[in-house]
C-alpha cells in the first residue's frame, strides 16, 4: 500500500510548532509575500487582475438570474519547493546518551535548520520582488543622477507617491507595503528633505514605524539579510551577499489573507502542516541525535501591478 505524506512521517508536534512559528527579525519577505497553504504540490497560480476590483452588475429582477463572480487561475503554474535539512546533536553534548535531548536542545536544533530554510526563503523572495522582469513597464522605475535617495536634491517622497498613485490606478487598490533594502532606509532617514519633517517633532532618530505614518502605508520594513552565496568558499575574504540589493519594493498585501482567493501582489505557497519537524531518530554512525525539519513552499507573484520596483535607490 502506497503511503501518503502523513503516513509516511512521524511528526514532534512541539518541535513542528516551535518551526512554524520561527520568526527572524531580519527578514522581510513575507511582508508582501505572505503565507498561504495549499493542499497539492503543484497546479495552477491563482492570479489577480483589474478583475478582482471591477464592479459587478449585482442588482437583479425577481426571479432573474443572478450573476456570476469568482476567481480564476492564471497561465503560470507553481510548483512547491521541496526544502529539508538534518540537525545532529551529538551524543557528547548529552548528560545521558541513553535519552532523547531534551527540549531546549531540540528547540536549538530547530532553529538552526529553520535559520538556514528560511535564509533560502528571503533570498528567493528578493530575486523575486527585485526582478523588473516580474513587473509591467510602468511598474518599475530605476533612478539615476541627482534622482538617487543618496543625492540631497532628490525628492525620495515624490517617487513613492508616484508608484503609489501607478498601482491604484493599475490594480484599484494602493499599496500597503514598503520594503526597502537597508541602504535604501539609510538614505530615507538621512534625507534632508525628510529630517526636515520631523525637526519639530522629534530628536530621535527616524525609525521605520515613523516613515510608515509619515509616507500613509501600514509598514515600512528594511531588509537586513545578508548571506554567502551557495557556490563560494567559506573564508575571511568573501564579501556578503546583501539580499534586497539597491532596490525598494512598494506591494500591497493582506494582513491576514485568508486564502489564495484574496489579492495580493504576493504569496509564499506552503504545503499544508509546513514545516514539520521529524521525531528525533539515534544515528550511530555519528553518535547523534537527528531532528530533520522538511519545508515545503514556493513564491509566487499573483498580482503583478499590485507592486511597484524602485531600482538603483542610492548611488
Amino acid at each position: 500500500m502506497t503511503m501518503n505524506p502523513s503516513q509516511a512521517r512521524v511528526s514532534d508536534p512541539v518541535l513542528t510548532q516551535i518551526a512554524r512559528d520561527y520568526r527572524n527579525a531580519s527578514h522581510v519577505g513575507h511582508i508582501i509575500f505572505p503565507q498561504v497553504f495549499v493542499t497539492t504540490q503543484g497546479g495552477k497560480i491563482v492570479e489577480f487582475g483589474k478583475d478582482a476590483f471591477r464592479r459587478h452588475a449585482a442588482r437583479r429582477a425577481p426571479g432573474a438570474q443572478v450573476a456570476e463572480i469568482g476567481f480564476r487561475y492564471g497561465s503560470q503554474p507553481f510548483q512547491l519547493i521541496n526544502e529539508a535539512l538534518d540537525s545532529h546533536i551529538p551524543r557528547e553534548v548529552l548528560n545521558d546518551a541513553s535519552e532523547v535531548p531534551k527540549i531546549d536542545l531540540g528547540k536549538r536544533a530547530v532553529k538552526s535548520t529553520m535559520d538556514s530554510l528560511k535564509l533560502n526563503l528571503e533570498f528567493e523572495i528578493a530575486e523575486m520582488a527585485t526582478n523588473p522582469a516580474n513587473y509591467g513597464a510602468a511598474n518599475v522605475e530605476a533612478l539615476a543622477g541627482t534622482d538617487v535617495w543618496s543625492d540631497d536634491a532628490s525628492d525620495p517622497v515624490q517617487v513613492i507617491e508616484d508608484g503609489k498613485e501607478t498601482v491604484r490606478r493599475s490594480c484599484g487598490v494602493e499599496p500597503n507595503r514598503l520594503v526597502l533594502s537597508k541602504p535604501g532606509f539609510n538614505a530615507l532617514r538621512f534625507h534632508p528633505k525628510i529630517r526636515e519633517q520631523f525637526k519639530y517633532t522629534t530628536a530621535d532618530s527616524i525609525t521605520a514605524n515613523m516613515l510608515a505614518a509619515y509616507l500613509e502605508l501600514d509598514t515600512v520594513a528594511v531588509g537586513k539579510t545578508v548571506a554567502i552565496p551557495q557556490d563560494v568558499a567559506d573564508d575571511d575574504d568573501v564579501v556578503m551577499e546583501d539580499a534586497w540589493g539597491n532596490s525598494a519594493v512598494l506591494a500591497y498585501a493582506p494582513d491576514n489573507p485568508a486564502g489564495v482567493e484574496e489579492p495580493s501582489f504576493g504569496y509564499t505557497y506552503t504545503m499544508e502542516g509546513h514545516p514539520f519537524v521529524e521525531k528525533p531518530e539515534w544515528r550511530g554512525a555519528n553518535r547523534s541525535w537527528v531532528y530533520g525539519t522538511t519545508y515545503d513552499r514556493a513564491p509566487v507573484i499573483v498580482g503583478a501591478e499590485a507592486g511597484f520596483l524602485i531600482q538603483g535607490v542610492v548611488g
